[in-house]
């Protein structure tokens, strides 16, 4: 069996360390914020290069704290890409902002034309999504932002560790923000997530946010939520952000396998790999017009698969209210050939070996 993710494979490899750290947090009862949520904190923002890094409940929260603490005008314009999960989108109409989607390039990214054309005199930020582990077109973005006076924010919910022109992503926005849901690269065991920048004011308020409103015990400047990082998850991820570098350069060479193998095949669309930029393959998303029969063949040779996204957030019922035309959009028009084939660190050159005989197969039979 291919699995498509293995975690269990993952903990074994470092279990002394893990259970060391949950023994800790157990023992020194630090289960929430402490020493462990700080440590943690302060390393993540050390590997990112960044100034602050608070650490949350979840990487939506994450998204919707960070726009809070914009204080951007109600009901102001949020440019999305049109393939994401829904997150994205959520956090931005939770937040008391409108939804506009953009297209994405054969990068799978927002794409710079149509986010030009999706502009208005309402739009009031723009959420570059590094999806699939891929970053975006940061330069561009950033021109763009500049141009219109808009602020900028940083989906790395899959891009723990990508670099654009050798400076990891989470430096580039006003504000981004991480999840570690387990089966992200850099996973937690449970739910977490993390808003990093560089203004002092920003993470201020973010803190603040994500305690009730509040900088000092039961003294609260105004109305929060509760949305923290716990110990134990805390310390996971402070062992697990050691490894981090080399899990993202096994899936590199599982990427680039794939690559090499599949690249010339007829029906088979690969992502696209870009100079300037170093993806971490949080997925790896082919497309082809007979996706479903590719996993139905697949899963009958033991190599399971995903679908990342099969509806383009436009055409979610979630946002049937929206008036966008999004027809022409690739996003729309891509999202029922997406087909993500295994990756991770727990691949090795068997596995993907095995995969990319089975999908030579499957285009010879068809």
């Amino acid at each position: 069996m291919v699995k498509f993710l293995d975690l269990k494979k993952q903990y074994l490899s470092i279990k002394g360390e893990i259970d060391h750290a949950i023994s800790s947090v157990i023992n020194d009862t630090a289960f929430v914020g402490g020493k462990y949520v700080k440590q943690f904190e302060e390393s993540f923002a050390e590997y990112l290069k960044i100034n602050h890094c608070i650490g949350v409940a979840n990487g939506t929260d994450a998204l919707e704290i960070a726009i809070e603490a914009l204080d951007l005008p109600k009901s102001s314009e949020i440019i999305v890409p049109a393939n994401s999960f829904i997150a994205s989108s959520e956090a931005v109409t939770r937040s008391g902002c409108k939804v506009r989607f953009c297209d994405v390039g054969d990068d799978y990214n927002i794409d710079l034309a149509d986010l030009e054309k999706q502009i208005n005199p309402n739009t009031s930020a723009i959420m570059a999504v590094h999806l699939y582990g891929n970053p975006c077109d940061m330069d561009g973005l950033i021109q763009i932002a500049n141009k219109h006076k808009l602020k900028l924010i940083e989906d790395c919910a899959q891009a723990h560790g990508a670099t654009y022109q050798g400076i990891k992503v989470g430096n580039f926005g006003d504000i981004a923000t991480f999840s570690f849901y387990p089966g992200k690269n850099l996973g937690a065991y449970g739910d977490g997530g993390a808003i990093v920048m560089k203004n002092f004011d920003y993470a201020q308020k973010c803190r603040m946010i994500a305690n009730h409103g509040s900088a000092v015990k039961y003294h609260h400047d105004f109305e929060g939520r509760n949305s923290r990082l716990d110990g134990i998850n805390a310390a996971i991820l402070y062992f697990k952000l050691y490894h981090l570098d080399k899990w993202n350069a096994i899936r590199n060479a599982a990427a680039e396998y794939y690559m090499e193998r599949l690249g010339d095949v007829d029906g088979i669309t690969l992502p696209k790999n870009t100079d300037g930029k170093y993806q971490v393959w949080h997925l790896f998303v082919i497309r082809s017009q007979q996706n479903k029969q590719l996993a139905e063949f697949l899963n009958k040779k033991e190599i399971q698969t995903g679908y990342h996204y099969p509806v383009a957030l436009p055409r979610l019922k979630a946002y049937s209210y929206i008036d966008q035309d999004t027809s022409y959009m690739n996003a729309v028009k891509w999202d029922s050939q997406l087909l993500s084939l295994p990756m991770g660190d727990h691949l090795n050159s068997d596995d993907v070996t095995k995969v990319c005989d089975a999908v030579l197969e499957f285009v010879e039979q068809s």
